[in-house]
């Protein structure tokens, strides 16, 4: 296990500073789209909703695992694992945490219109031992199974079924049920308001189980997608937190006597998707037949792309360019492989013609303005780079809340996301955006269908194998068979960028994962 250094900025704090209740107003670019815990894997979403509902097991500061709603965990056999539950936890509505709960929301996050199967993918069944012990089987030995459960948050089975809402809500079809908009959790805040796209409003949980370290009790999210609006706001006071800081008013906020800037490097990946399912594309003036299938079009498009100019002029070297889906202080990475193949346009001119589009072609590109740092910007310039080479790609920038449904459908043809695995480990990463998609959870990601037998085949030994050797041979390889098939574009890791009032002491994480109750905020 990686262990990682987090970055802990503190205010001068005075004892009547720390001893005082204090709100903390949050503004993020875009908003969280469910109070749904199970709907969306996405890093906001769930970093948000990790405030109102809890894991069995959670990160701690160092990202190491800690007890949360399970107090002990345990081998039984080679796939059976047994977990001890926290007695004397209540939801918020007072209805005791037991065993039944576990059962139900594993179902439910293996269930239909769940975002989460890829958690629940190696798991064969959950039992209940007692009111407060449970067991997970397995379908082969799975030695990594704590660090998936820490992004699979507890519901009430009894609070679900009063209030209809014992499937999750399904992003790709736009259906939505009463946890949308409503929540009942265990953890340390309480949903009190929710204005979709405008604002929501945490209530700190009087009732909690544990120890709150920071002193914040309410805590007002608002999405401002406008980078100036949200760094007006911050300047003005308007607000005390703001992600992602605009790369282009670093240094700005920095220069404020009141303000401070913390970066620090993140575990997700940017990269590109393209259909190679359908034998036809959706959204190309190509018919007949899908210029992706052919690995020569994947590589050109690949070489077409100046990533150096991307890093240095859109990301202000706030960036680092990678040939690889996962990136350092991930759980199998292998820095010798991190070779991208170089920015040739003409080479990728030469095997755009071998390819038979001499002259290039016409296709989409769907792109979220609101999700990552500079994400349309970054397509943007992709799309530049194609159009020296011929292609000229259509962008479709938008806002996640249309962006994620539509490629969740797989209504996309290429398409630019990015990647944090929640279990810091390169299973996640093969298991949700390489491996072949299947029902059961395997590829929920791999939007644009990639499939490669062999690496299927490693996925699921790399899974069971317990010897560290053994293991990053196998992830090597996996890794290898996918970059030789150019099985997607990698592009960067980007860099966190949060900006706050110098009255706020928090911790940034490299999951970029925001705990408010590690957060204090002394007097004004």
């Amino acid at each position: 296990m990686p262990i990682f250094k987090t970055t802990v900025i503190a205010a001068l704090l005075c004892i009547a500073g720390l001893s005082q209740a204090a709100t903390l107003r949050v503004a993020n670019a875009g908003d969280v789209m469910s109070m749904d815990p199970h709907s969306l894997q996405e890093s906001l979403q769930l970093s948000f909703t990790a405030n109102v509902y809890e894991p069995l097991i959670m990160r701690g500061k160092d990202m190491s695992l800690q007890p949360a709603l399970a107090t002990k965990w345990t081998t039984v056999s080679p796939t059976v694992w047994r977990f001890e539950l926290r007695r004397g936890v209540n939801f918020h509505d007072g209805t005791p945490f037991t065993a039944d709960d576990v059962l139900f929301t594993f179902k439910r996050a293996a269930g239909d219109g769940s975002d989460l199967k890829s958690y629940t993918a190696p798991i064969k069944a959950v039992r209940k031992v007692d009111a407060h012990t449970v067991e997970i089987e397995t379908t082969a030995p799975f030695p990594i199974l704590p660090d998936t459960l820490t992004a699979l948050v507890m519901m009430s089975q009894k609070w679900c079924e009063a209030n209809r809402a014992t499937t999750p809500v399904d992003r790709r079809k736009g259906i939505e049920n009463a946890a949308s908009f409503r929540a009942n959790g265990t953890g340390p805040y309480k949903l009190r308001e929710r204005q979709p796209s405008t604002r929501t409003v945490l209530a700190r949980n009087p009732g909690y189980w544990g120890k709150v370290e920071g002193n914040v009790d309410e805590v007002i999210f608002t999405p401002i997608g406008n980078d100036a609006t949200r760094v007006a706001a911050l300047l003005s006071g308007e607000i005390d937190v703001m992600e992602p800081v605009p790369l282009q008013d670093v240094e700005r906020v920095k220069s404020v006597a009141n303000l401070t800037v913390l970066q620090g490097p993140e575990l997700r990946t940017i990269f590109l998707g393209m259909d190679q399912k359908r034998d036809e594309l959706l959204f190309s003036n190509v018919k007949g037949k899908n210029p992706f299938k052919d690995k020569r079009v994947r590589q050109a498009f690949y070489q077409a792309i100046d990533i150096e100019t991307i890093k240095s002029r859109v990301m202000r070297n706030a960036a680092t360019p990678t040939a690889l889906l996962l990136g350092p202080g991930v759980r199998g990475y292998q820095a010798d492989m991190n070779k991208r193949l170089p920015y040739d346009p003409e080479a990728a001119r030469k095997l755009l013609a071998e390819a038979g589009y001499p002259t290039g072609f016409e296709v989409a590109m769907n792109c979220p303005n609101d999700r990552y740092v500079n994400d349309a910007a970054i397509c943007q310039a992709v799309a530049a780079n194609l159009a020296r080479v011929g292609v000229k790609i259509n962008l479709q920038a938008e806002s996640k809340l249309t962006y994620f449904p539509k490629i969740l459908r797989r209504d996309t043809s290429f398409y630019l996301l990015g990647w944090t695995p929640s279990t810091v480990d390169a299973h996640d990463v093969l298991l949700s955006i390489v491996s072949t998609p299947t029902d059961k959870g395997q590829g929920t990601f791999n939007l644009g269908a990639y499939s490669n037998p062999a690496v299927d085949e490693l996925q699921i030994k790399i899974q069971s194998e317990t010897d560290p050797t053994k293991r990053n041979a196998m992830i090597r390889e996996a890794l290898k068979i996918h970059g030789d098939d150019i099985g997607h574009i990698p592009l960067h890791q980007q860099a966190l960028a949060w900006g706050f009032s110098k009255k706020v002491a928090l911790t940034q994480l490299p999951n970029n994962a925001m705990n408010f109750g590690w957060i204090t905020v002394s007097g004004k």
